[in-house]
């Protein structure tokens, strides 16, 4: 005999459950929180790297972080979603591989998005502008590794509650005796 299943398939195979994400206020609070420290963290060494003042490094690390703040939400997501497909498994207990793949992943798609800005922003050439967009890209992949394996240690996803719509006569097993307490023994 299988064990005793509760008439919910959903339960019944994890395959078919929602993956466990964080809530859209935990998401913001994570993304504010990562794109605070990273520009307080960050602009006074590129400020002093690519010899920019530190206003025009503000200005321009401001604007990047407004594109990387949006990127991190979708991006965020959408590998949370795709890992919980693939590996059943929540972010908040990412592996050391998963994580760097996340972070080279974000870092790489983020690229795409900057370059542009920086080359507008600073008017130098591609190449130029595309070293110090990688600078910045690789000084990010590893403030973005930290960074997320600090948050999800302080601020765990919770797990997710027991379905309340479920009717009781599903929930009952009919195949077992009812319960008995130590009173209830000789």
């Amino acid at each position: 005999m299988g064990a005793p299943t509760t008439g919910n398939v959903a339960e019944a195979d994890p395959a078919t459950r929602a993956a466990p994400l964080r809530s859209l206020a935990d998401r913001v609070r994570q993304v504010a929180l990562f794109e605070v420290f990273g520009l307080v963290l960050i602009t006074p060494g590129f400020s002093w790297a690519s010899g920019t003042p530190l206003l025009d490094s503000i200005g321009l690390l401001a604007v990047l972080a407004l594109v990387a703040a949006l990127w991190n939400g979708l991006y965020c997501t959408a590998f949370d979603r795709l890992e919980w497909r693939l590996a059943r498994r929540q972010a908040d207990r990412r592996p050391a591989l998963w994580r760097l793949v996340h972070a080279l992943g974000f870092e790489g798609g983020l690229l795409v998005l900057t370059l542009p800005i920086i080359v507008a922003w600073t008017g130098l050439a591609w190449w130029p502008a595309l070293v110090a967009d990688i600078g910045l890209a690789l000084t990010y992949t590893a403030y973005a590794y930290l960074f997320n394996l600090a948050y999800d240690r302080v601020f765990p996803i919770p797990a997710p509650r027991a379905a309340a719509t479920a009717t009781p006569g599903l929930l009952a097993d009919t195949n077992t005796a009812p319960a008995t307490s130590a009173s209830d023994t000789p």
